[in-house]
């Protein structure tokens, strides 16, 4: 009777795809390693240069590229067969909502250097554009993705310099904010992992199984990337001051 209500409450993990969560747990860890090192600058424990130049700014570009192809990956898995438009709303609702406690958040501690258009407002946004490109042949996603990145590093407009369209990213200047992430360059990222999301779908790489034992861990934060990416920070902010503090 025991081991029947165990089973009752704990229900086996449901199938997954694996190699998806994995990648998403890499990108979380190395997210957590960049904005640790972000905050120790932050306190005065290493040369803001440290983040700012060399392997840590090249961490910082991939893993914010990585949460962008593994977005472009998603819509694939979640859409690929028909968009389910529920479901397209319901998650949109979801990062825009998160995108904005982001932004409200770093207002208040923040005003000078507060995140209007950080990761999150990035991939809500790419969640929704990213939909138009799902039945186009793969060499033409790929194709769009390569413009998007191209049209940012070649095009630079003073029109759009105005706050309201300073987020596309083909402005004159970088705006000063804790965290960037405008649609050109950053929606070719997402372009590339729904091409790639389309390859991986012709190949079968998408069969999910049960995820179990050690891997189950090591798929947990990726399966609660979100969730990780909003407290994640106060947790180390608060930690790095209670440090500073102490010694």
């Amino acid at each position: 009777m025991i081991n029947s209500l165990v089973t009752r409450v704990s229900p086996a993990p449901g199938p997954r795809i694996i190699w998806l969560d994995l990648a998403r747990t890499a990108a979380i860890v190395a997210m957590v390693v960049f904005h640790f090192c972000f905050d120790l600058a932050m306190f005065g424990l290493i040369p803001w240069e440290a983040v700012q130049t060399g392997f840590l700014r090249m961490l910082a570009v991939c893993t914010a590229a990585s949460f962008l192809f593994l977005a472009g990956v998603g819509l694939v898995v979640a859409h690929g067969r028909g968009i389910r438009w529920p479901s397209v709303w319901r998650r949109f609702a979801i990062l825009a909502g998160a995108a904005a406690v982001i932004t409200l958040a770093t207002y208040v501690t923040q005003p000078q250097a507060f995140i209007f258009f950080g990761i999150l407002h990035s991939i809500a946004v790419a969640s929704i554009l990213g939909l138009a490109f799902l039945r186009l042949p793969v060499l033409a996603v790929l194709a769009a993705s390569g413009f998007v990145v191209w049209l940012h590093f070649n095009v630079a407009w003073p029109a759009f310099d105005h706050p309201a369209l300073i987020w596309l990213g083909l402005g004159t200047y970088i705006p000063r904010t804790l965290d960037f992430e405008p649609v050109f360059p950053w929606f070719g990222a997402a372009l590339a992992g729904i091409a790639f999301g389309q390859i991986a779908s012709r190949l079968r790489w998408f069969t999910a199984g049960p995820v179990t034992g050690a891997v189950k861990w090591l798929c947990w934060p990726g399966q609660q990337s979100l969730k990780i990416y909003l407290i994640h920070q106060p947790v180390l902010v608060s930690l790095v001051w209670l440090w500073v503090t102490l010694t």
